[in-house]
């Protein structure tokens, strides 16, 4: 048989998290963000769940052939734009829409023998100070782009650094009125945490929303609130089982680097399930995982393979009980993905991504 791990994608919470964030800001249109294989998912596995977004949004060609060849007519944007002028070439085939946030962009766009004009959304850096158009020189780039035949509509975008925490919004959305103030067309501003904790403000709803995170069940501002306070439901879940059960002696050490030392008797389960699984290997013993639905925790080190849990919480369980790593029990018992990155130092998002191609996937309503 097939070594016993597994991770379930689950349409429900997914179609759940849409309706969700759509009901935050119900009169703005969605983006489905499937960057990075769906935040690992699988774009294929989570297309039919997410047929009720209004568009999707990602950031390289291949992902948005693979989305036109499942059957999805609608709009389609690249979110960090093109890379090379050839690209343009499949903009124009696929109709796809495409973010420009540099000059090397537009000059692209001059140079574009078409005869479709693009869909562009138009980058402001408003302090992010990642990708896009500094403030004194966006209505500059504005008219260079309203003056090409190769661009029949521009819309307005920036990307809030500060949404998920104390610092907020304000700061950006001040910048980004100010110079767009008088510009025509639609407006994207709100990603995860802006549409969950600031949509009240209908500037910050815009005319499209782009939420990643929430659509997976991940709460944008974890620790401050979990999913359970946002009504999020976890969209994957990574489960196992146990190959073995050992009774320790006090003194008694676990795995590699014997970083965990027994106090006094006690039982230990060891799961098939370890970092060359995508589980991470930085998480520690307290690090919180579920057998057979009950709350128990992490012992030792993890290792490639296998990481050992206490087993004290449930005496019951022996080879072949359920291990749930994140995600939903057989129970119904719920693991917070976010919990358990916390636990490794990183977000739920590098989770979701890292998840192994060894890993077996199925899909679950």
């Amino acid at each position: 048989m097939p070594r016993p791990i597994q991770a379930t994608i689950h349409h429900e919470a997914l179609r759940h998290n849409i309706a969700r964030v759509r009901a935050s800001a119900p009169d703005a249109r969605v983006w489905g963000v499937v960057k990075a294989n769906a935040y690992g998912h699988g774009i294929e596995r989570v297309f039919d769940a997410m047929r009720a977004v209004d568009g999707f949004a990602l950031l390289d060609l291949q992902e948005a052939e693979r989305v036109r060849a499942l059957g999805w007519r609608g709009p389609i944007l690249l979110l960090e734009g093109v890379f090379e002028p050839r690209d343009l070439e499949l903009c124009s085939r696929l109709g796809l829409w495409h973010s420009v946030h540099c000059d090397e962009q537009i000059d692209m766009l001059a140079a574009h023998k078409t005869q479709v004009p693009h869909r562009v959304f138009l980058k402001l850096n408003s302090g992010m100070n990642r990708l896009g158009f500094a403030p004194q020189r966006y209505r500059a780039a504005w008219a260079r782009l309203d003056a090409l035949p190769q661009v029949e509509e521009i819309s307005l975008m920036t990307h809030f650094s500060d949404a998920d925490g104390p610092r907020g919004i304000a700061h950006q959305l001040r910048v980004f009125n100010e110079i767009t103030l008088d510009l025509p067309g639609e407006r994207s501003l709100g990603n995860s945490a802006a549409a969950l904790r600031h949509a009240a403000d209908p500037a910050v709803r815009g005319d499209w929303i782009r939420p990643g995170i929430a659509v997976y069940g991940s709460a944008p501002d974890y620790p401050e609130h979990d999913s359970a306070h946002w009504d999020l439901r976890p969209t994957m879940t990574l489960a196992s089982r146990l190959l073995a059960v050992q009774a320790l002696r006090a003194g008694d050490t676990v795995g590699y680097g014997s970083s965990f030392t027994a106090t006094g008797p006690i039982r230990i389960g060891v799961v098939a399930c370890g970092y060359a699984d995508g589980y991470p290997r930085h998480c520690t013993t307290g690090t919180p995982v579920l057998v057979e639905g009950v709350r128990t925790q992490l012992i030792g080190r993890v290792s490639m393979d296998m990481v050992a849990v206490d087993l004290t919480p449930v005496p019951q369980a022996g080879f072949g009980s359920e291990v749930t790593l994140w995600g939903r029990a057989g129970n119904g018992a719920l693991l917070s993905i976010d919990e358990v990155a916390h636990s490794a130092g990183t977000l739920g998002y590098e989770l979701m991504c890292a998840l192994a191609p060894r890993v077996p996937v199925v899909v679950a309503d």
